[in-house]
């Protein structure tokens, strides 16, 4: 296999990490006092997940986390991201404390210091404890203050040994996948009847960001990770525009506006949406300053006007790109484009960027000599990093980098059939076997000290 074209050297400081959530790696979904979350639900209903697959061994990584620590020190990294089960810490999603699943993430935590890399925890990645989705869910506002307390308690547990915290992943795929398609748990179809939703995730995190602060020590740095993308028309016809438009409000305005300039776009009344659930003194709990806004990208968005409530339907993307696993097309271009956009539209209100999550999805498969070779995977990587340095010497400030994902998991209602993975899984034995991506990061990382 032909080596790609050195990257251009990043700062000495620069943070290199890759990113997991505990739904996707962990199993042991009925062990130590753990309680049910809405993807337990979800997984139970048939149909739901392609395969009949389920998270409950996942990757085993409950029993296995020092195996995966040894690969990330190996790796090199400076800084692993990972997310922390709501429904183990309050198997009901409030009240009484489950010691035994504060001890895990306290022993993850110990053993990541111990070989040198700095947690970053997730506090919440979609697994809403089930007991609280009976009660309304994001729905309901009190959902948001019982977010705020969940994550005081983790943070007067582990906030002496983690320096940096994440509130929510992807606010925008919570809401779309799980309360307006129903395709992700907790597998609600309520259409365009979701700003409640969107709006107490957004304010649990102004909650949150405040219990954090007060609870952490000064020097903590707390922030978001959100998907971004820009929606590009498949054609230049009006109605395809119009719906290029309307996405960018729904999914990046709608969900970063209120972080960073403390309002809703004004464009959602063009979509009649209902915005009764936000009352007076909402968006400045919401607008808390952040240390650094997270931002995950996979590929651009290509979409035409359709019918009916709302008029975007997803579009074919050009036939010239390469896909993924996951249908999506690999377009590089799009993620320097992104990041320029983001820091025009925002400007003095944009903390630095850290790139919480990017990576692709590949049909991996071991070689007779149990190797995994996957270039298309390190060419994706490779393209992604030198559009993310165009960005960086255009003036965006970005300071570090996460590769989604360490391991090969569980992805969601996709089950186990697309492998994100640096590392590939045999899920029938557990065994771990680093792909050639591994490596290529690992000289990467090397290189770039």
């Amino acid at each position: 296999m032909s080596e790609p074209i050195p990257l251009p050297r990043f700062p000495p400081d620069f943070l290199w990490g890759v990113s997991t959530s505990a739904y996707q790696i962990e199993g042991a979904l009925q062990e130590d006092g753990r309680g049910r979350s809405v993807w337990d639900t979800f997984c139970d209903e048939p149909g739901r997940i392609a395969g009949g697959d389920t998270a409950e061994t996942a990757c085993d990584h409950y029993r296995r986390y020092p195996e995966d620590v040894a690969l990330m020190a190996g790796l090199g990294i400076d800084v692993y991201r990972f997310s922390i089960a709501w429904p183990r810490i309050q198997p009901l999603g409030r009240g009484a404390i489950n010691s035994k699943g504060l001890d895990f993430y306290s022993r993850l935590v110990d053993t990541l210091l111990a070989k040198g890399i700095s947690p970053v925890p997730t506090l919440f990645h979609w697994d809403l404890p089930q007991a609280l989705q009976d009660a309304g869910g994001w729905f309901k506002r009190d959902t948001a203050d019982r977010f705020a307390e969940y994550a005081r308690v983790v943070a007067e547990h582990l906030g002496d040994r983690v320096p940096r915290w994440i509130t929510h992943n992807e606010t925008f795929e919570h809401t779309a996948l799980g309360h307006a398609l129903g395709t992700h748990a907790p597998g609600l179809q309520r259409g365009l009847n979701i700003f409640a939703v969107v709006h107490h995730l957004l304010l649990s995190h102004g909650k949150a960001v405040q219990a954090l602060r007060a609870t952490l020590p000064a020097s903590a740095q707390i922030g978001i990770a959100q998907s971004m993308s820009r929606a590009r028309p498949a054609s230049g016809r009006i109605k395809d525009r119009l719906a290029a438009y309307l996405l960018e409000i729904l999914h990046l305005r709608m969900h970063t506006d209120p972080l960073l300039l403390g309002r809703y776009p004004r464009a959602l009344r063009l979509l009649g949406i209902d915005t009764s659930a936000l009352i007076a003194g909402d968006m400045q709990t919401i607008a808390q300053p952040l240390d650094f806004l997270g931002i995950n990208f996979y590929n651009p968005q290509y979409v035409r006007g359709g019918r009916g409530e709302l008029p975007i339907e997803e579009a074919e993307p050009p036939a010239h790109f390469e896909r993924t696993a996951m249908g999506w097309p690999v377009d590089a271009s799009g993620f320097d484009a992104l990041l320029l956009h983001v820091r025009k539209r925002y400007g003095s209100k944009l903390p630095p960027i850290v790139i919480t999550e990017n990576g692709a999805a590949f049909p991996d498969t071991l070689d007779a000599q149990g190797r995994v070779d996957d270039p298309r995977r390190i060419a994706y990587l490779h393209e992604h990093l030198q559009a993310l340095r165009r960005a960086m010497d255009a003036g965006v400030d970005v300071r570090g980098y996460f590769v989604w994902s360490l391991l090969d998991n569980f992805e969601w209602a996709e089950g186990f059939r697309p492998r994100f993975g640096l590392v590939h899984v045999d899920y029938a034995t557990q065994k771990r076997t680093p792909k050639a991506s591994f490596d290529w990061y690992r000289r990467l990382i090397a290189a770039s000290r």
